[in-house]
């Protein structure tokens, strides 16, 4: 538990570093805005990875991870010609809920790498793979907090307003001038209808295959996991 609030505490943190500096030192340093959060994306987005990579997950478990990323790319192209609507959102967010921060990050993460090739590639890519992942990251605190249900569909609504919220962010840093406040309330307000789409989208997705979802991964999680009793261990040494 304390490994899952770390990791979401660290991905918060970057977050919230990008839009503090960016709106307190709006005036001197504007230039260096598209840089600063692309840097801090990118060192998000490579320690997670380095997590998974030195994860104990079982060959099972990563094998369902990688089906779970592929899936969930696969689910978003047929959905890019409605605006906002992402079905990847809910299987990222059953994802984090069943197999934890790490996992939910990583099928957020290669969500966005993988469905833009499709889609097009460029320099939001990154923070879809951040703003994705932490969707996935973040919802792996829901079963520690006992949410289901009602909550989970209030936990993606919020979650399609901060994607949105999130890439309007990089959008503005990087193609909108001058960087002030009333510009940046200018890109919230633009984009509200397509993060209520999303937020939307969300919410019909989990209260019609969230539970469901949830409780087939939770069927393969049990099948897959590996745990090793320390009796046993005891026993088997005593016995050598």
């Amino acid at each position: 538990m304390k490994k899952t609030y770390t990791i979401v505490a660290l991905l918060l943190a970057c977050l919230a570093a990008c839009i503090i500096f960016s709106l307190i030192f709006i005036v001197d340093l504007s230039e260096h805005w598209g840089i600063f959060a692309l840097v801090m994306m990118i060192f998000t987005v490579f320690i997670m990875f380095l997590q998974f990579e030195r994860g104990k997950m079982t060959s099972k478990e990563i094998s369902l991870v990688a089906i779970l990323s592929g899936f969930s790319a696969v689910s978003r192209v047929p959905f890019a010609a409605i605006p906002g609507v992402q079905p990847c959102t809910y299987i990222i967010i059953c994802t984090g809920y069943v197999f934890g921060p790490v996992a939910g990050f990583m099928v957020g993460a290669t969500t966005a790498l993988v469905s833009n090739i499709f889609l097009g590639q460029g320099p939001w890519t990154i923070f879809q793979m951040f703003a994705w992942g932490a969707v996935g990251a973040t919802a792996s605190v829901l079963p520690k907090l006992k949410i289901k249900g009602v909550g989970l569909v209030i936990f993606g609504v919020i979650w399609g307003y901060l994607f949105g919220w999130i890439m309007n962010l990089w959008y503005w840093m990087l193609y909108i001038y001058p960087h002030s406040f009333s510009t940046f309330l200018f890109m919230m307000v633009n984009s509200v209808w397509f993060d209520t789409l999303h937020a939307l989208g969300n919410a019909v997705f989990l209260v019609l295959l969230g539970e469901k979802t949830i409780m087939i991964l939770n069927r393969y999680k049990h099948r897959f996991h590996v745990e090793y009793s320390p009796h046993l261990q005891t026993s088997k040494s005593t016995k050598n």
